[in-house]
């Protein structure tokens, strides 16, 4: 379910270098960069991976370069619509930010061209589920969709911990169209920026639950599971599971990801 209403933003905006700075650096990653880093993955066996474990790796998707200046965002107001401290809300302990309309254009371009290939998996899923959502080839028809509900809020976010902080395992639902996939990027470097705070799914079925620890190095993604992903029951007919996700206890230093998601929130 969606968050409760996250606390504004100061008013006053951020310094116009730091801001130009940023925005110049993501502004050269050219779409055909980011085409490319997508179509090196290999696709068969992520989706595989999914379909077997409700998660896959997207290695290198991100340079370190981009990552920094990335994480670098965080510290201005103006690319944010608000932002939320987990614990006043029972969240963990950290604290995150959504991004406002227009997205940075890195990452508007990766939602958009990460979304048509994850599309083509997320039907296949609703047909085995027998669910009659059929999600479009392109994410400006999904996100239509999404506003002319009401869902008009953009949702990609980027998330910071910092020593002892940790996210509790949930599930990103914000309203009734909910696209069953998303993306998170780790931009901090594991072993030298922060130690612990590792990315963890549980999958719960009828009689048995399961808990997986996905490795990430800087600028890697993880594809997971939003909600739910049909997985082999009785006499191989699919059944329904339930997937959540979270974050492990950061031991020492700070960690930033940036999350993908692909529907808005109300």
């Amino acid at each position: 379910m969606p968050p409760p209403l996250p606390q504004p933003l100061n008013s006053h905006p951020p310094p116009v270098t730091a801001l130009a700075r940023a925005s110049g650096a993501l502004a050269g990653s050219t779409k055909d960069v980011v085409l490319d880093a997508i179509a090196r993955q290999p696709w068969p066996h992520i989706e595989q991976s999914l379909d077997i474990h409700g998660n896959a790796v997207l290695r290198e998707l991100l340079t370190p370069d981009q990552c920094t200046q990335i994480a670098r965002l965080y510290t201005l107001d103006e690319p944010f619509r608000s932002k939320v401290v987990m614990a006043r809300h029972g969240f963990g302990e950290g604290e995150y930010k959504y991004f406002a309309y227009p997205l940075p254009q890195l990452l508007d371009q990766l939602r958009h061209a990460l979304y048509p290939r994850l599309a083509q998996v997320a039907n296949r899923w609703n047909a085995l589920l027998r669910n009659s959502v059929e999600f479009p080839a392109r994410l400006k028809e999904f996100l239509e969709r999404c506003h002319r509900a009401g869902q008009q809020r953009p949702t990609p976010l980027l998330l910071r911990y910092g020593t002892g902080d940790y996210n509790r395992l949930h599930q990103d639902l914000y309203g009734e169209h909910v696209f069953p996939l998303q993306v998170t990027i780790l931009l901090s470097s594991p072993g030298k920026d922060f130690k612990g705070g590792e990315f963890v799914m549980t999958e719960t079925r009828p009689t048995s639950q399961r808990a997986e620890v996905v490795s990430l190095c800087q600028g890697d993604a993880v594809v997971f599971t939003v909600n739910e992903r049909p997985a082999a029951g009785a006499r191989g007919r699919p059944r329904r599971v339930a997937m959540r996700h979270g974050v492990s206890r950061i031991h020492s230093g700070r960690r930033f990801t940036v999350g993908l998601i692909f529907h808005d929130a109300k």
